[in-house]
């Protein structure tokens, strides 16, 4: 069986043959068939493969990208995911589109809403970034954001972790002048349902606008009704495939955006002015989350504490709880210097550990309560807090990580 990538074959199995474009695989032969769809076959199930066509090379034409006077310049920045890439059905293989010609010549309406600069930062799946890449995303988004000819900056990004993301970004990233505006997508660049399209020109439009913080533009809708601006420390994938994962907690979201341009704010946020950003990437990386449940060993926290561990963020249960057994634990933490905070496991609602005996403890102990911050955005802010030498400013609401007063509307019961 000698093929290649973008070959077009012949397969032959006990149920039928399959024809169509070899895609890039390496345990089963991927056949990309004429609807679009791909199909997997074990080579064992192989029984015979006939080339049709052999694969052509494409050399690439370098364009130079019109810049249209009037419009605003926006700076895309990859780190990878699909959302930037392209399949080139001539060879079967998905390509990373940084290049801004590759970008408009994919998506024409682009070129129609602003002036495109793409560059690479990353090339990483989102669950493999770690915090000393949160780091190299927001000198790169400093750098552009600095420019006075720059509107706004789109920061494509994988899903699972985006919030991580957007949270650390949030942080360190002080007195924004500008949007910052994180997207990715649910679904592959190459499906008919692929979400990539319209949450980049969305994201593109929001980096037009007035807003001054960071962001996640994503799908609101299962369908293509429009996108929703949620902001980067209250934003959360609530959902592991549907286009409208990621929706904002404990408030609403920031805007909606529709294709055709026409933003509708909904939530207050904080607008564009003279200011001059600036850059605060110190961070502890020994920080851990931990998520409290029953029957956990009540020495995990003096593991912690053993290796070294400057910070902990325990995701408590109900109002903000944890086993009695880990009290003693927390006390020790506490006193050797470890920073110890409440998130709440709940997600939706705030803590109050008051209410119980159990929460009183744990303040007695020196376990701070975050209200109603979300882990993810807890545990991020801790490094970053950490790293600034300010454990006392996981207290302080600083971009909007804290709800003060939460409107029951937002919660959507099942």
């Amino acid at each position: 069986m000698k093929y290649k990538e973008g070959d077009k074959v012949i397969v032959s199995t006990n149920k039928g043959e399959v024809s169509g474009i070899v895609m890039p695989s390496k345990r089963t032969v991927v056949i990309k068939l004429e609807s679009g769809y791909n199909t997997g076959i074990k080579k064992s199930n192989v029984r015979g493969l006939k080339v049709v066509r052999r694969a052509t090379p494409v050399k690439k034409k370098v364009k130079k990208v019109g810049f249209k006077k009037g419009l605003p310049t926006v700076v895309i920045l990859s780190t990878g995911g699909t959302i930037s890439s392209r399949v080139d059905y001539a060879t079967g293989a998905v390509h990373a589109s940084l290049d801004a010609s590759d970008l408009v010549g994919a998506m024409p309406e682009l070129k129609e809403i602003a002036n495109i600069e793409c560059k690479g930062i990353l090339n990483k799946m989102s669950e493999d970034i770690k915090p000393g890449d949160w780091v190299k995303i927001a000198k790169a988004v400093y750098r552009e954001a600095k420019r006075k000819d720059v509107s706004g900056v789109v920061v494509t990004h994988g899903t699972d972790t985006m919030h991580y993301t957007s949270a650390a970004l949030s942080f360190m990233l002080e007195d924004l002048n500008k949007p910052v505006v994180l997207t990715g997508s649910q679904r592959s660049s190459d499906r008919g349902s692929s979400d990539a399209r319209m949450n980049l020109v969305c994201s593109v439009i929001a980096a037009t606008s007035d807003i001054a913080e960071v962001v996640v533009c994503m799908h609101g809708t299962t369908d293509d009704a429009y996108c929703s601006v949620h902001r980067g420390t209250k934003v959360r994938k609530m959902h592991t495939s549907r286009r409208d994962a990621f929706q904002s907690i404990n408030e609403s979201q920031i805007a909606m955006i529709r294709p055709d341009g026409k933003i509708e704010h909904t939530n207050r946020y904080r607008k564009r002015a003279e200011r001059v950003v600036k850059l605060k990437i110190g961070i502890e990386s020994q920080v851990a989350l931990i998520y409290v449940h029953p029957g956990m060993n009540p020495d995990l926290i003096d593991w912690y504490v053993k290796k070294g561990y400057k910070g902990l963020v325990l995701m408590a249960t109900g109002l903000g709880h944890v086993p009695s057994e880990l009290l003693r634990g927390i006390k020790n933490a506490v006193k050797r210097g470890v920073t110890v905070c409440l998130a709440p496991q709940c997600i939706s609602g705030r803590l109050n550990p008051l209410v119980y005996s159990n929460g009183r403890k744990l303040i007695k102990a020196g376990a701070l309560p975050l209200e109603d911050m979300l882990p993810e955005t807890a545990y991020v802010k801790l490094m970053w807090s950490l790293g600034q030498d300010k454990p006392k400013l996981m207290l302080e609401n600083l971009r909007g990580e804290i709800v003060e007063c939460i409107d029951p509307k937002v919660f959507e019961s099942p």
